[in-house]
Order: structure tokens, then sequence, then C-alpha cells
């Protein structure tokens, strides 16, 4: 499946305002209602039709559906997500999502949004509480076990509920007998509560942690201390009362200690919404930056570090923390890792794939890091596990300072498009360490004789001539006999031929007069550089079997002076490797002549600059042409 380039620079949080329309006709929900109202009929979205293929995509459906008419971000971007109004029903009422009055149907609507966003209904099945919440608000997810949340989960949680975080909560069931069910003290097992509100109330000449929970019934509530009617409220002025809101009503929201709340409820999620999201007067906003990646195999797709041969060839992103929390030594972060669309590829059989991180304190200077560095240095940080959720997540303390974060797959060769968020208490700064397609070009020597022929080039000119005549020019033909003659007899090489295309692209960087034939001198210094190609190519050709990795080819062009950024690293592997992600000589050789040439267009360019930036689709073009 394909994975479009994406600019790797940081970017700023999308705003819902810019929201990209996502209908093939290109139009928005404004001008398609416009159309609609002109040409005075009802919307029929032709993009997620009212037919089985939009409500299932592995199976038939169980009972006759009929479509009726009542009378979001994803991604790090807003997306306008346009439907029609024509619902899924059995026998008068709707299938899935519904409210209680059968005459309000917003929920169902989201819900067919939500569903076209991912491709249909089935694909709605299975995740987490989290991953919706982040869709419905552009925020970035934690999930914390509360058993073994760190020691300042309540300052978290604090925190966290000041910036309008979404808090949620629940208690783990062992088997599908348990859901929903009321334990002793009015709690339901495997429910989504919401966490509302948290602060300390002076009880006795002591400051007591409580934590506010809501049940979205409305109903059903905590019985335990600081419950609506316990007994504790008594010893609490009305004045403290008031301030927190406390009522003895059966609304589904109540008080507990926070001691209790860890003993009683399992697992908290926590979804940070993003500044956009929020008013401006909201205080204690996140800073946020945005990465957008992939892993693509042969080239970026090196698998954790469990695979050290491959993992350093992973996308790399630099993370510069320079302002300390207040009133802490440390730098507080959350790095939130998502692969994006899976549940859309469902139909065509992906599945979420075992994802995470690597955070590493980066060393002086810049350019991606080597397999060296990564043998010889540990990590500071990772993300807990690696797990095929949607997204991975978790908050970090680190001391001020420079540091790498490697995103990865958990095995190598497995593709993904990727989006990598940086959410930081204080302003961070990040870049991607692939971004700047930096080349070296040194002034190609001019094909002029030497003053003293070696041994060498006698036998080259013999050669030349009893193939070339007495005008000492070579067709591409000749050319490929004369190398491949020459390589035959040179020792430690293990080569297939060198093909005629490779010999017709040699001919069209090196040819100085345009008559499509090679002098004796052009060949001279074109065979100069290409002893030292292959040289480069033999120190990567690890198992000498004539061919190199393709996660080795970085290495090989920063060899031979060429530094890529990752897209166009990924281009090359994908028109020069084999299934095996394998690159022969001959490959080798054409990716460097075609990048040569790449180099000379933009050299005309760039007059007296050692280094220039060059332009993607240039390259692009030079790689595929044939």
């Amino acid at each position: 499946m394909p994975y479009l380039y994406q600019e790797a620079k940081p970017r700023q949080p999308a705003l819902p305002q810019d929201a990209r329309a996502t209908h093939s006709s290109g139009q928005t929900y404004e001008a398609l209602r416009w159309e609609c109202r002109r040409r005075g009929v009802l919307f029929e979205d032709p993009d997620f039709p009212a037919t089985n293929a939009s409500l299932f995509f592995s199976e038939k459906p169980p009972i006759p559906f009929v479509w009726k008419r009542p009378g979001f971000w994803q991604h790090n971007e807003w997306l306008d997500i346009v439907i029609d109004d024509r619902l899924p029903t059995f026998k008068g009422r709707l299938v899935f999502l519904h409210s209680a009055e059968h005459n309000e149907f917003w929920s169902a609507l989201l819900e067919k949004a939500y569903a076209k966003l991912n491709g249909s209904y089935e694909a709605l099945k299975g995740g987490s509480t989290i991953e919706a919440m982040e869709d419905f608000t552009g925020g970035v997810g934690e999930m914390y076990e509360v058993k073994r949340a760190p020691d300042d989960f309540y300052e978290i949680l604090e925190k966290a509920l000041k910036r309008c975080s979404m808090v949620g909560c629940s208690i783990d069931i062992s088997s599908a007998v348990e859901s929903e069910a009321k334990t002793p003290f009015g709690l339901i097992k495997g429910h989504a509560y919401s966490v509302t509100g948290i602060d300390k109330v002076s009880y006795r000449g002591l400051k007591v942690q409580l934590i506010r929970i809501r049940n979205p019934w409305g109903q059903v509530e905590w019985s335990g201390p600081w419950s609506d009617n316990s007994p504790e409220w008594r010893s609490v002025s009305p004045s403290e009362q008031k301030r927190l809101s406390q009522t003895a009503l059966d609304d589904g929201e109540f008080w507990m200690k926070f001691e209790d709340f860890k003993v009683h409820f399992d697992k908290v999620e926590i979804c940070n919404l993003t500044p956009d999201a929020l008013e401006d007067s909201t205080p204690h906003k996140w800073e946020v930056t945005i990465h957008q990646g992939s892993w693509v195999r042969g080239s970026t797709a090196g698998g954790c570090r469990n695979f050290l041969e491959t993992f350093w060839t992973n996308p790399q992103i630099k993370l510069h923390l320079t302002e300390k929390d207040d009133g802490q030594d440390d730098c507080t972060f959350i790095a939130a890792l998502m692969q994006k669309d899976r549940r859309k590829l469902k139909k065509f059989g992906a599945e979420m794939l075992t994802i995470g991180y690597s955070i590493y304190e980066s060393p002086s200077g810049d350019g991606h890091l080597n397999k060296d560095f990564f043998r010889y240095h540990s990590s500071k940080a990772r993300s807990k596990t690696y797990i095929n959720l949607r997204e991975v997540s978790d908050r970090f303390k680190l001391p001020p300072g420079d540091y790498v974060l490697v995103p990865t797959t958990f095995e190598p060769h497995q593709e993904a498009n990727f989006c990598l968020r940086i959410f930081s208490e204080k302003k961070a700064i990040t870049e991607d360490l692939d971004e700047n397609v930096a080349i070296d070009l040194p002034e190609p020597p001019n094909p002029t004789p030497s003053p003293q022929e070696t041994e060498e080039e006698k036998q080259f000119r013999a050669l030349f001539e009893q193939i070339s005549g007495k005008d000492m020019e070579i067709t591409a033909e000749e050319l490929e006999y004369i190398l491949n003659a020459i390589l035959k007899k040179t020792k430690n090489i293990k080569f297939k031929n060198l093909s005629l295309i490779s010999c017709r692209n040699i001919i069209s960087l090196m040819d100085s007069s345009g008559n499509g034939k090679l002098e004796f001198n052009e060949f001279k210094v074109f065979w100069e550089r290409m002893k030292k190609w292959i040289s480069i190519f033999l120190q990567f050709d690890f198992d000498k079997s004539g061919s190199m990795s393709s996660y080795e080819l970085r290495s090989a062009l920063k060899a031979a002076g060429y530094q890529l950024n990752n897209y166009l690293l990924q281009l090359i592997v994908l028109r020069y490797s084999d299934e095996q992600f394998q690159i022969d000589f001959d490959d080798f050789l054409n990716c460097l002549i075609r990048l040569e040439n790449a180099s000379r267009v933009f050299q005309a360019l760039s007059v007296n600059k050692e280094f220039i930036n060059l332009n993607i689709s240039e390259v692009r073009a030079q790689l595929h042409k044939h």
C-alpha cells in the first residue's frame, strides 16, 4: 500500500476553521449545501453511499437494513466530513448509536460521519475511549494504571483539569459477566466515568485530597466516605461546601477521597487538549509540535532496538528542551506516537502494528545518528511498552538539553505512516534530523591528460584503440564490453555484468562534446570515480555476496558525498532494491550517476556554493528517468 511523502519539518497544530475538505468533489460543506439548495434536492453522498458496503467490509448484513432520513480532527488535521442524513434502520428503529428519545438524531449522524471517516461502521468496532476522545477533540491521550501510577499522580490530574483536559476513569472486569455489575459501594464495573474535579478540603484540622467523579447515567453513585450524604461533610463549613459545589442530589456526580479512588478504580485516561481546542482565556495551555513521517521497508522501517543492524535507519527527531518547569529542575513533556489510517485499511487486511519509541541524549552536531552510536549508547527514556494500539504516549521528565527520539515499529520491514506529537509544559523545539538535503558538490575534474600515463592507463588505451579505432571514442555498447572485461579481471569483486543502461547513463554523465560517445580522457576521469564507488560498495557488502542491504544505502551514499533526507532515500530504495531489500552494484552505480546528474543541474544555478539544497521534484525526475 502506498505511503505518501509528507513534509517532515515541525508543524503548528491545525485549526478547526482550517479543516481540509475530504469530499471527492473537492467542495466544502458550504459549497455542497449551496448546490443542493440551488437544485432543490436533498444531499446524497456518493463517497459513502447508503449501501451494504458502507456498513460492513468483511460480511453481509445480518438483517435487511433500510436507510432512512431523520424529519472530524484526525492525524493532526481537522477534517470537514460531509454526510447525507440517511441512517441505517430495522423495523423503523436506528440500528447503531441512538438516543433514548426516538426523534433525536444528532448522535447517529455524528456516528455516521465517524464511520465515513474510517470507511465503514464495522471499522468502528473495538478500540479505546481515548481514541474517540482524540478524534473528536484533536487532543493527545495518556493512559494510567491507577495501582501503578507515579507518586505525583494527584498533581498530574490537578494540572490536567486546570488545562481543561478530558479525564475518564473505569474499573476493570475479568469477564463479560462482570460488565455493568454494581460493587458494594455503588460503583459500576466496566463503566466509563468522567473526572470533573480535584481539590483539597479542610477536615478536622487536616487537608484531605478529594476527587469528583461523574456517572454519565446521571444516577447510581459512590456510597462510601465523602459521598453525597456521608457524615464527613458535616465537619466541612458551608462556605467550603459551596466552593466545592457539593450537593446531595442523585445526579450521578460525587466526591470521594483520592486514596479510596486509587483503591477502587483501575484505569485513568487523560485527553490533553491542544491550544486550538481551548478558549483564549484558558490558563496553562500545552505547547505542541507535530511531525509527520513514514516507515518504508528497505529504507526507514528499521524495527526496534532488538534489530541493531537496521534500528538506526528509522526516522530520527531531535528535541531541544530549554526551559525548566515552574519551580522544577526538569522539563515535562508528553510524546505521543500515532500510526495512521489503520482502521480505514482494515478492509485490505491491515492490522494495528506494534509501535513504540526510544529517547537518546543527543551528541553534539547534527545529522542522522549512525549504527555505532546506538551500539554504544543506551536510551535515556522510552515508551513503557511496545503495543499494538493506534497511539502510544507517555509522560517524561528530563533535564534541559538535546535529545533524539526514534519512533519505530517493533518488527523491521513493517510499513505505515505515523504522526508524532510533543506536548510540553514549556516551549520545546524539535527538528527532523533527515529534513535537509545537502550534497557536497566538488567541481568535477576536467578530462585533461596527465603528463605520464600509468601502466593501468596504458592497458586502457590499448583496449580503447582495439575497440574504438583511431578516433578513440566509444559507444555505450562498446563501453559495456570494456567495463565488464576490466571488472572480470579485478580481484575481490563479485558483480554481475554492468548493464547497457548503466553505460548509456555513464556517457550521459561524462560526454562533454554531446556526440553520444566517450573519449579516452573522459573515460579515465570516470574510471577514477568508479574505483572510489567500487571501494565504497565493497565496504558495505558485508557478506561479500555482490549486493548490499538497502538499509546500508544511507551510509554508502554519505561516503560518496551524498546526504539525503528520508523521502529521497525511500524513492531510491523503491527504485533500485529488490524484494529482499538488496542492491547490486549495477543499481548502485546507476543511483550514483542519477544523483550526480541531478547535482549538475543545480550546480549551474549555484555558482561558488559548496553545498546546495536539492529540489525534490527535480531529483525525483532524475531518479525515474530512463
